[in-house]
């Protein structure tokens, strides 16, 4: 809302040698015979600088002016205030509206995507109920994408539970095998002890056997003398 001040290009509190030294200055940009070419935009804005120049330079008429600008200023300020309400109230209205909309699609997509139906099917059902088709694509892509992501997060679950029993059976087959292990190694000792026993006791026959040979022999030998 542009004022007489503003029209001078001076502040409402300048001095009265500051207004007119701002009317001067103006007034030679503005003057018609300075502005050849575009004489009659220079000749509205010269008087647009007359008139706030001879309300501002007296003192009384500067004083009502500024009064009613003043409530001017008041009202104008109500009445944007008012406007801005009514504007934020309106786009807070429509923000509900196509959040709830968004909310309604969203929901109608995720059940017809727990009943199995494709990324496709899924658009094709939005675009049914007048979805716009830019919303329609992102809300079907999210969706599928979600199914896929819990269906992976389900598999990866069930072969995580089959893993542990898989490897709890590995852990207490190894006792039992250590265990036959260790009984075929003790069996393989007891036989290899008892062959050696064997072999010692058949070793020790012949011992005893050719001893008892050679004794009679000797007392053979000994009669030939006699």
């Amino acid at each position: 809302m542009a004022t007489l001040y503003d029209t001078l290009g001076v502040p409402m509190h300048a001095t009265g040698e500051e207004i007119k030294r701002a009317y001067r200055k103006a007034a030679m940009k503005w003057h018609p015979d300075r502005n050849v070419g575009c004489e009659e935009v220079a000749r509205a804005t010269f008087q647009e600088i007359r008139d706030a120049y001879a309300i501002l330079s007296d003192a009384q008429q500067r004083k009502v002016y500024d009064a009613v600008y003043a409530e001017q200023m008041r009202e104008w300020e109500a009445q944007r205030a008012r406007h801005q309400q009514a504007q934020a109230e309106r786009e807070a209205a429509a923000r509900a509206a196509n959040e709830a909309a968004y909310a309604r699609m969203v929901a109608l997509a995720m059940r017809f995507a727990d009943e199995g139906h494709n990324r496709d099917v899924l658009f094709g059902v939005l675009l049914g109920r007048e979805c716009d088709p830019a919303r329609a694509a992102q809300i079907a892509d999210s969706v599928a994408a979600l199914q896929a992501s819990r269906r992976e997060t389900a598999a990866n679950g069930t072969t995580a539970e089959a893993a542990p029993a898989e490897a709890s059976a590995d852990r207490s087959f190894e006792p039992a095998a250590a265990g036959l292990h260790r009984e075929e190694t003790a069996n393989r000792d007891a036989h290899a002890a008892r062959a050696a026993h064997g072999k010692r006791e058949e070793a020790a026959g012949e011992t005893n056997t050719a001893g008892g040979l050679g004794g009679l022999w000797f007392q053979f030998l000994n009669g030939l003398k006699f």
